[in-house]
């Protein structure tokens, strides 16, 4: 998949924009703006791909510690037709 660039204006004032300039230059983290916004982004990415795998592995401990008696014997029919609903 060829990946595509797309260019984003961001206003900030105040305190928000005191924070990223004390972040960005010389003296902070980043060498620019978009440095920073990327990594962000790319945190926030990571972040909300860590908690749906934390869900899914919350999901699959219950499944795991359920005693064998609560599971349902289904068809590979019922399964599909279960997820559509």
């Amino acid at each position: 998949m060829p990946k595509t660039t797309t260019t984003m204006t961001v206003r900030l004032s105040g305190p928000l924009s005191d924070f990223v300039a004390a972040n960005v230059g010389e003296h902070g983290a980043y060498e620019n703006v978009s440095e920073y916004v990327r990594d962000l982004i790319r945190r926030d990415k990571e972040r909300v791909e860590q908690e749906a795998s934390d869900r899914l592995k919350a999901e699959l401990a219950l499944a795991y510690a359920a005693p064998e008696s609560s599971y349902l014997p289904l068809s590979a029919a019922e399964v599909i037709a279960r997820n559509r609903a």
